[in-house]
């Protein structure tokens, strides 16, 4: 995997109307005209947002006759996702040791409790 792909990738997946358009896309194909609809900004400004997408390798755009479809490209995201899932197992295996070490504290505790009285 290479860091220039995940770079982009999570450049791409830094705005919200760019994640909102890979959502609708993840439903399906669907035009430029559709992908813009729900938003409040010009017909450029989604271009703008589709050419990141497009570069990122996360979109592919077509061209049939009138109209211009959008389909996701899931490459990508899978590659981010393998990428985060080493932090997630450093995380997992942060708070299993940190699991351990206070179950030791409160058996440790309940050892101690016959000394006290």
């Amino acid at each position: 995997m290479h860091t220039s792909n995940l770079d982009s990738t999570f450049a791409a997946l830094a705005d919200p109307t760019r994640r909102a358009i890979l959502g609708r896309l993840a439903l399906g194909e669907t035009s430029v005209t559709e992908l813009a609809a729900p938003f409040e900004m010009s017909m450029p400004a989604i271009s703008k947002h589709l050419k990141v997408l497009e570069r990122a390798g996360l979109i592919a755009r077509g061209r049939e006759a009138q109209w211009r479809p959008c389909k996701l490209q899931a490459g990508p995201l899978q590659d981010a996702s393998v990428w985060i899932d080493e932090y997630r197992r450093f995380w997992e295996q942060s708070f299993d040791r940190l699991d351990d070490y206070l179950k030791k504290l409160q058996a440790k505790e309940k050892d101690d409790e016959p000394k006290r009285k």
